[in-house]
């Protein structure tokens, strides 16, 4: 099924939309603009109420630190400060697994783009109290990879 829609970049024609759930991440992949799936990305964490603490660019880093070429690949650090502090009143270590991690990435014709799961590291933690935090932040991350 082939959608458009009209974002501040112009258009994102997605003629190939699939989404993943696993273990530990969501996904999507679209057939889209890289550079417009990472501006959308950061667009729709901001509708959520994140904020992109860190964007790294692996692809650059690579070229400067290895002199390898890499795909396009971003790894956006979002934090939504008031989930950050229902979380951080509830365990104060939960700080070693901000911000939540969403990357965007070339995958041959398409861009990926997945976010951490964050029910699935909060059960490891082993504190029933913040699985309902970590329910909210999971689905803002899944209406966020939702957007395509």
């Amino acid at each position: 099924m082939k959608r458009a829609r009209r974002g501040r970049q112009g258009f994102i024609l997605v003629l190939r939309a699939s989404f993943e759930v696993t273990g530990y991440y969501l996904a999507r992949t679209v057939q889209a603009d890289f550079a417009a799936v990472v501006t959308r990305v950061v667009d729709a964490l901001g509708k959520e109420g994140f904020g992109v603490l860190t964007d790294i660019d692996i692809a650059a880093t690579m070229k400067a630190k290895l002199g390898v070429e890499f795909r396009a690949y971003r790894i956006l650090g979002a934090c939504n400060p008031f989930m950050a502090h229902k979380a951080l009143s509830i365990e104060d270590k939960i700080g070693v697994m901000l911000p939540c991690n969403v990357i965007v990435q070339q995958a041959g014709e398409y861009v990926e783009v997945a976010a951490v799961d964050p029910a699935a590291s909060i059960g490891r933690v082993g504190n029933p109290a913040l699985e309902e935090a970590a329910a909210a932040v999971r689905a803002a991350l899944l209406r966020v990879v939702e957007t395509f």
